[in-house]
């Protein structure tokens, strides 16, 4: 299946919430989302009745589309969270949030998981030292992600850098700003994730 390549905003709209997949636009009076938070096309503004089904699939939908994945990657995501020891739901977020994409993004080296998947992809970055470019590479405590030395420079990275302080960087990374690097302290917990996502539906979805 390709990935999607069409207006991301519109993604937002479908979902009916925010996502920040355009970086800084996300946090201006130009998110589309601000002006228009209903669904796009004719029916948008329509009451719809949504059934429980649609309930628990529209939250599958808004946490894949979230952090930018193709379905089968995501349902191979909660396979793994499912064997796993401990709370299916929360061992799926966990897993979500470590991958290298959003860790880039979570330091501040990206504007958004798009354009942080795309810099890692193009080598932009090393892990312990060693370039990196596979955007679902799962971190581990003591990792320490760094921009290659060729790359500091870059326009994106540099801009995101700037707007770092507005999104902040969650307890389980450590950033070191002057040095471009962040590391790994814990494995992320569900309190660290602040975003409205309510991971039973998704467990539920999967489960019927």
């Amino acid at each position: 299946m390709a990935r999607y390549t069409g207006p991301r905003c519109r993604i937002c709209r479908r979902e009916g919430t925010k996502l920040f997949l355009k970086g800084d636009r996300c946090y201006s009076d130009k998110c589309a989302f601000e002006r228009r938070s209903y669904a796009p096309g004719q029916h948008g503004q329509a009451r719809i009745k949504v059934s429980d089904y649609g309930i628990r699939l529209r939250e599958k939908q808004r946490v894949r589309k979230m952090y930018g994945m193709q379905e089968a990657q995501f349902r191979r995501y909660f396979d793994w969270a499912d064997r796993k020891k401990g709370v299916t739901g929360t061992n799926l977020l966990a897993f979500l949030e470590r991958r290298l994409d959003n860790v880039v993004y979570r330091l501040g080296f990206a504007e958004s998981r798009v354009q942080a998947r795309q810099l890692v992809t193009h080598g932009h970055f090393l892990v312990n030292g060693r370039k990196v470019n596979i955007p679902s590479f799962l971190v581990k405590v003591g990792d320490v992600i760094e921009v290659a030395e060729k790359s500091r420079s870059a326009a994106p990275i540099k801009s995101a850098q700037e707007s770092v302080a507005r999104r902040g960087v969650p307890e389980w990374l450590e950033l070191d700003f002057d040095a471009f690097k962040g590391s790994v302290k814990a494995m992320p917990e569900r309190g660290h994730i602040t975003m409205p996502i309510q991971e039973q539906l998704i467990v539920e979805f999967y489960s019927k």
